[in-house]
């Protein structure tokens, strides 16, 4: 079923948020640099909760914590602190 969170669909979305991730580490602007490390750090430590949630077997968790992460890095794209133009993995304007 679709409305159920599995283990692959755990594994396909941190794939998905940890591809942004190495992307945007690379796509910096210039005079950017200090929201673009808040923003990286936070996607990481939430992809890092998200493997801990996963560890445990507590998928919602994961699940939430993979949310959050691509949510920090859609948000530093749409505020212009990187500069990518791959709309399967960011909310491009």
């Amino acid at each position: 079923m679709e409305d159920r969170i599995t283990l692959e669909k755990i594994e396909k979305y941190k794939s998905l948020t940890t591809e942004a991730l190495h992307i945007i580490k690379k796509s910096i602007i210039s005079g950017k640099e200090k929201e673009a490390k808040e923003i990286i750090d936070m996607a990481s430590n939430y992809i890092s909760d998200a493997e801990h949630f996963e560890k445990k077997a507590d998928l919602v968790n994961a699940f939430a914590a993979l949310n959050y992460a691509h949510g920090w890095i859609d948000a530093g794209v749409r505020l212009g602190v990187f500069n990518v133009d791959d709309d399967r993995l960011f909310t491009i304007k």
